[in-house]
């Protein structure tokens, strides 16, 4: 089926208490409203339409792609109102499928299901809720058809206690839906134009309205405060826990796991607590991440073991490697196989061979290390001269004691041992031994100076 979809998300969010439009405060990482663009790009649509209103500049700057159109709602004057001005930016598609830009859980099935149940007519999503004041309320007939919405300040006690609520996401017809919205009227409190006056005229043309009811009730919240935005936060944390935890990986705690982007996992993957993945993240098999680890856009290699409190960002690390306790890996590195990288260590835009060890508080920056290669703890690459960053090229076997300091541009040569409190500026023949002599002296009788007494 041929269809398009229109996006309302010009509402201002005022309980949010944010200069920032409701629907782009993030949820896992993302904009409210990209979640459900993703969501109707997944549905292979044929055309979307985004209604913004507050903050308008900042929702189109957030958004891209050649399928998206924009249209503006000012003053917004409900629901009904805002698809209105989306009227002009719609296709030829049989059906319109309305979604919101503060609803960020529906998932993908759930409207293919309500498109299906469109091409009977018209369709309305609904959800079944324990408490579901506030909420307008599904009326259906015997045949379960839908004949109307009735809101909760209009209904009666009977239909009070009516628990299957409407969503607000509809499958409408294309063509109707053009001669529904000019008739659409504002009476009521709000003098608003409700999108749901458009059941009732739906049944008054004798067109068949059926009613999806969600499996879950919670992928149709949404967003109306910070407190909904937490819930719906680790609503979706969850939601993919479950995911990994089906898929075969161990989370130790899902309830302290989030991921805000895409994480992919191999066997035997096992994550400790409070973790957390951004961008493009994939794990190979056995690999172990321990706890208050933040990995972004990396890929880390099969049997590696992440230590607690590690950063990764931008990197590539090897099969095998052992990084961490408090280590922080930045972008432009790569660690071959068998790397250890060690307690508080950084390594920035540097490319590491195989089996090389950087185990205590050492920086590595701007460097090409090679294969077994050693360096000794405090050992520091003095890469930025206060204008320009250069470049140290270690090469294989070689061993660097601690506390050496290379002083960029550098070359070690294969083989060369640097011994403890060297400072390296010149490049080094292959082999043999590289010191700064230095002489040791004891002076007898040498007092420590004292402050004065007052």
């Amino acid at each position: 089926m041929r269809f398009q979809v229109v996006i309302l998300a010009a509402g201002q969010g005022k309980r949010m208490n944010s200069d920032l439009p409701k629907v782009l405060h993030p949820l896992a990482g993302k904009p409210l409203l990209g979640h459900v663009v993703d969501t109707a790009r997944e549905l292979a649509s044929d055309h979307i339409c985004v209604v913004h209103g507050h903050g308008g500049e900042l929702v189109k700057a957030a958004l891209t792609g050649e399928d998206l159109a924009f249209s503006l709602q000012m003053p917004q004057l409900g629901t009904g109102h805002a698809l209105q001005q989306a009227l002009p930016h719609l296709t030829k598609a049989p059906v319109t499928l309305v979604l919101y830009g503060d609803v960020p859980l529906v998932r993908a099935a759930t409207l293919r299901t309500l498109l299906e149940a469109a091409g009977k007519g018209a369709a309305v999503l609904t959800a079944v809720l324990d408490e579901p004041a506030g909420y307008g309320r599904i009326l259906r007939n015997k045949a379960g058809r839908v004949t109307g919405i009735v809101e909760q300040k209009d209904a009666t006690a009977a239909q009070r206690k009516i628990r299957e609520i409407n969503t607000g996401i509809m499958a409408l017809p294309t063509a109707k839906l053009a001669q529904w919205l000019p008739k659409l009227q504002n009476c009521n409190a709000q003098k608003e134009y409700y999108l749901t006056d458009i059941i009732a005229l739906a049944v008054k043309d004798r067109l068949p309205v059926t009613g999806v009811q969600a499996e879950d009730a919670g992928e149709t919240e949404g967003v109306n405060s910070r407190v909904q935005l937490a819930r719906l936060e680790r609503a979706y944390q969850q939601r993919l826990a479950a995911q990994l935890l089906e898929a075969g990986v161990t989370l130790i705690d899902p309830q302290r796991f989030d991921q805000r982007g895409t994480l992919q996992c191999g066997r035997d993957v096992q994550i400790d607590v409070n973790c957390v993945f951004e961008g493009a993240v994939s794990l190979a098999d056995g690999v172990s991440i321990g706890a208050n680890c933040v990995i972004k856009d990396v890929a880390i290699g099969a049997g590696t073991r992440i230590e607690p409190f590690c950063h990764l960002d931008g990197a590539q690390i090897g099969s095998d490697c052992r990084i961490g306790p408090y280590a922080r890996i930045r972008p432009g590195s790569t660690l071959a196989a068998e790397v250890h990288i060690g307690n508080f260590v950084e390594v920035k835009a540097s490319a590491i061979g195989d089996g090389s060890k950087a185990n205590h508080l050492s920086y590595v920056g701007d460097s090409t290390v090679g294969r077994n290669v050693n360096i000794g703890a405090g050992t520091i690459t003095c890469n930025y001269d206060g204008a320009n960053k250069h470049r140290t090229v270690i090469e294989d076997d070689v061993h660097i004691g601690s506390d050496v300091q290379l002083v960029a541009p550098v070359r070690v040569a294969r083989g060369v041992t640097v011994g403890a409190g060297t400072t390296v500026w010149k490049d080094s023949p292959e082999g043999g031994l590289i010191i700064n002599p230095k002489t040791q002296e004891h002076r007898a009788g040498w007092q420590r100076p004292r402050k004065a007494k007052k």
